[in-house]
């Protein structure tokens, strides 16, 4: 299992134009790339967007961090921190096993983090445990 996860995130309020979230990303991004529990941190592209497609416009605005399991903690404190009781939706990907989510206060985001733990967890026993 891969000790690190990767983690999609942008903002979900359905009021806001693109240009806003692209926007509020661009201001997060540099903040987000000087972490220390950051491996690697960057826009979000559509890689299964067929050319000229319009399914793109949906990532508008979302961020990709790399953070380890051991600082998964650490960065979602972050989150909420900077994005404080807004709507976020994303994914947490480890290796190939994903969770998608939507959470709109920081006791969802606390709620995530537990989540995200159990799935660790889970792997790391292994699909026969």
């Amino acid at each position: 299992m891969t000790d690190i996860l990767e983690i999609t995130f942008g903002l979900a309020d359905a009021e806001l134009e693109d240009d806003e979230r692209l926007k509020f990303a661009k201001k997060l991004l540099p903040e987000l790339r000087q972490l220390d529990e950051v491996q690697k941190a960057d826009r979000t592209e559509d890689l299964d967007t067929e050319t000229g497609a319009k399914g793109f416009s949906t990532l508008a605005g979302f961020l990709t961090a790399e953070v380890s399991i051991a600082n998964i903690k650490t960065f979602l404190g972050w989150m909420g921190d900077r994005l404080q009781d807004k709507p976020i939706k994303g994914k947490v990907k480890i290796g190939d096993s994903e969770v998608e989510f939507e959470v709109k206060s920081r006791q969802e985001l606390a709620e995530l983090e537990q989540t995200t733990l159990k799935l660790i967890e889970a792997l790391r026993r292994g699909p026969n445990a």
